[in-house]
């Protein structure tokens, strides 16, 4: 597999998959608060909307909803656990652009939420965010099973939580020497991969395994898109880490050459740029491999796989 730029059906199916999740969340950030709500304070949620609502490709929505397409469910139906999954996803942004964490000044292009408005506005953000994407997939409108709701909020709290994306954080503070004697921790080969399966894979697996059960998938298909989701969080990292590595602020639309400053161990600056190319290639053979059970219905979320090895932002 070469690393071919995206089909212009596949842009455009992506592009048409982040302007419905971008009107849920629009909907979902308006003034009026809502049942059981008092008030929704207006510097809160104009900065929620900032962290929000700034664009983006919407990359895990459009796994969930894509994850969900090959068992025949329409993105109206699968659109609000997609956007709830783009909440979470946004909140960690958020809280790991502030000073505390990675201490980023800019996000998509725009300054970060503690830099437009303030440290502790960016806090309460990132915390009503959070419990905003559960309020999402808890309610009705996600799926008419109260079963698949809750299996959904299951799985999204446990790919989030202290066993996925926040004890990834934490585990790469501490590689960052943060909690020792302020030295970069030697991280080997599989304590990367672990670091960046909870920090940044859980989220993707989930992504892939929500739309599997939103579509009823049995345990083999459930199982090959957990898979495949893996598959994708790892070929995310490694991409990730090749645009640090190479890329520039202006394209990336954020900081780059963050974990060389650092100290920081990666894949990439262990193995290097080389093997990094070849493992995204092995990665996405792996990948289609892992969907093949499902044919050809399964042609998206390959490129999908492709796209996300070979961004270059």
């Amino acid at each position: 597999m070469t690393a071919d730029l995206p089909s212009a059906d596949f842009e455009a199916r992506l592009a048409n998959a982040a302007a419905l999740v971008e009107a849920v969340l629009d909907e979902a950030l308006a003034e009026a608060p809502l049942s059981g709500e008092i008030v929704r304070p207006d510097r809160l949620l104009t900065a929620m909307r900032h962290g929000v609502l700034a664009g983006g490709k919407r990359l895990r929505p459009f796994l969930v909803m894509e994850s969900a397409r090959l068992f025949g469910v329409p993105e109206e139906r699968s659109v609000a656990a997609a956007a709830a999954l783009e909440l979470v996803h946004c909140y960690s942004l958020v809280h790991d652009d502030l000073p505390a964490m990675d201490d980023d000044d800019l996000r998509r292009g725009r300054p970060t939420v503690h830099k437009a408005y303030d440290e502790a506005t960016a806090i309460l953000v990132g915390d009503a965010l959070q419990t905003l994407a559960f309020a999402l997939v808890a309610a009705p409108g996600c799926h008419p099973d109260p079963a698949v709701r809750c299996e959904l909020v299951l799985e999204l709290a446990r790919a989030s939580g202290i066993g996925g994306m926040a004890g990834g954080q934490m585990l790469d503070l501490a590689a960052e020497g943060r909690f020792a004697d302020g030295a970069p921790l030697p991280l080997a080969d599989p304590d990367i991969r672990r670091l960046q399966a909870m920090k940044t894979g859980a989220l993707i697996r989930f992504a892939c395994l929500a739309g599997a059960l939103i579509g009823g998938a049995d345990g083999q298909g459930r199982a090959a898109l957990t898979g495949f989701g893996e598959t994708v969080g790892l070929a995310f990292q490694i991409a990730d880490d090749l645009i640090d590595l190479e890329g520039d602020a202006e394209s990336a639309g954020k900081a780059t050459g963050k974990d060389a400053a650092r100290g920081k161990a990666t894949l990439v600056s262990i193995k290097g740029a080389d093997w990094a190319r070849d493992e995204l290639t092995r990665l996405l053979a792996t990948a289609s491999g892992q969907l093949a059970p499902f044919g050809e219905k399964a042609a998206v979320l390959l490129e999908t796989a492709r796209f996300v090895a070979f961004r270059s932002a």
